[in-house]
């Protein structure tokens, strides 16, 4: 009978410690998931029931909050100047998971169920108060947002700027964009038909083209190829590499040409701050395959690519927020390294991407974590977070720097002076990135810092699918972008 008895107690207590597991299981490792399903509709009542907590530009502007509203829910999520913020607010809608922008990275704070509003939720349910989410203070300047908004219009593409010394995010437009008001309605019909209107196609402007988009960087890569020849020792400003007006790359019949003849060079060469200044296709297809993939891919990795970068949150504070891994191939053949090394091929970037080379440039080499976040409140304004910034690489030396940085600015004062700004020196690179059948249209690109001497703001402008270089297309946005931030 004891061995019955001991039997029977063994798998009493073997149930007990299943249940106690399974309990922990649901409760813990997969709340944030259970609580985001679709199909939970006490989730849902409970989330869209609550005071959610504002979105805020790094002026006060709001951006995203929480009104009263006499129906089931309670509270109506109001975006004002929707379609401009959309990048970095994302949507919070009635049946659609909130899965991107900052009403997805900080969903546990906004909606007040975080750990660290423990004390604001029992304080509420002491007094009675109604309980309310934390806000969120971004790094966001709505007039530069606006500027850059306003300059790409109604073409596809993308611009962010980044503060050089800390890696905040000042501006980040991703267009054509959206306005999440009409995902934020609470007639599930009404909402339900603008999510499939927005989200059909490989155009979806629910898509975050600064973040989520992979392009063709074109010229704009070669700094990173520029930054790895100085860090060898053996390129200077002033060395003369191989250049041409075509090169055939190695093992094919293919011709690559330049665009301009004074990417040629002088009797087949042409120094180092030339080809960046007129942008030498033959220049920087040859020192890639003379570097070798090893030493321009491990430059590409210091600066980012190969890594998916995170912008904003964490798992404990909701989805976070995070751009796609840029690429450079891996092992690449030398007629693909060619094409690599001029930003073609298989080389891919986000636009987030190319403005952090240029923070790196302006900042002596060392490359910011970017962040759009500054501080989380809570509704008594006690501050809950504040974020520092933090150097995430020491992707090459202050003397690189210095040396890439003379190398922009001849970017500008030799090759395309409609980018200066009186008064202000500039460094920049431009970028015409062929694509579609037969590279029939261009991504055009410029990235780019200024003050040159003095950096503090750091450009990246990408329009897809045009019909003129980069200097035309996405420069003149640059400048204006520029002018804004540094007349504040």
């Amino acid at each position: 009978m004891n061995k019955y008895l001991r039997q029977l107690f063994t798998a009493v207590v073997a149930l007990f410690v299943i249940l106690g597991l399974s309990s922990t299981i649901i409760m813990a490792v997969r709340a944030n998931a259970l609580n985001n399903d679709p199909r939970n509709a006490r989730s849902l009542y409970h989330q869209l029931g609550a005071y959610r907590g504002a979105i805020l530009a790094s002026d006060g502007t709001v951006m995203a909050k929480s009104e009263p509203v006499n129906d089931a829910f309670k509270y109506l999520r109001t975006y004002s100047n929707g379609p401009l913020y959309a990048p970095v607010t994302g949507f919070f809608s009635i049946n659609q998971t909130a899965d991107r922008g900052l009403e997805a990275s900080r969903s546990m704070l906004l909606n007040g169920e975080a750990d660290s509003l423990i004390w604001q939720r029992a304080k509420a349910m002491l007094t009675g108060a109604t309980d309310q989410g934390a806000s969120i203070e971004t790094s966001i300047d709505p007039k530069l947002q606006q500027v850059a908004y306003d300059q790409l219009g109604t073409r596809d593409g993308a611009a962010v700027a980044i503060e050089v010394s800390t890696g905040r995010i000042l501006a980040m437009v991703s267009t054509p964009s959206y306005d999440p008001n009409k995902l934020a309605t609470h007639d599930t019909k009404a909402a339900s038909q603008a999510y499939n209107e927005l989200s059909a196609g490989q155009n979806s402007p629910l898509i975050n083209r600064a973040t989520s988009q992979l392009y063709p960087p074109g010229s704009t890569f070669k700094t990173i190829v520029a930054s790895a020849a100085l860090e060898t020792g053996d390129y200077q400003t002033d060395t003369k590499i191989p250049a041409g007006s075509s090169y055939t790359l190695p093992g094919t019949a293919t011709q690559l040409p330049n665009a301009e003849a004074q990417a040629d060079g002088v009797n087949g060469q042409i120094s180092l701050q030339e080809a960046v200044a007129w942008s030498s296709n033959t220049a920087f297809a040859q020192l890639g395959v003379k570097l070798g993939a090893s030493k321009v891919s491990d430059m590409a990795t210091k600066l980012g690519f190969g890594s998916t970068i995170t912008i904003d949150g964490t798992e404990s504070t909701g989805t976070p927020m995070t751009a796609t891994a840029s690429t450079f191939p891996s092992d690449p053949t030398d007629d693909k390294l060619a094409l690599a090394s001029i930003g073609q091929g298989d080389t891919t970037a986000t636009p987030l991407q190319m403005a952090m080379v240029a923070q790196a440039i302006a900042n002596n080499g060392k490359l910011m974590q970017p962040t759009l976040v500054d501080r989380v409140r809570a509704a008594d304004l006690t501050v809950l977070s504040q974020t520092k910034p933090q150097t995430t690489a020491n992707a090459f030396s202050e003397d690189s720097a210095d040396k890439l940085t003379t190398m922009m600015e001849s970017v500008v004062t030799e090759a395309n002076p409609q980018l200066a700004i009186d008064g202000i020196k500039v460094a920049a690179k431009t970028g015409t990135a062929q694509i579609g059948t037969d590279n029939s249209a261009i991504d055009g690109w410029v990235i780019g810092f200024a003050p040159a001497d003095d950096p503090q703001i750091a450009v990246a402008v990408l329009v897809h699918n045009t019909d003129v270089y980069g200097s035309l297309a996405a420069g003149p946005i640059m400048r204006a972008m520029m002018q804004e931030a540094l007349q504040q």
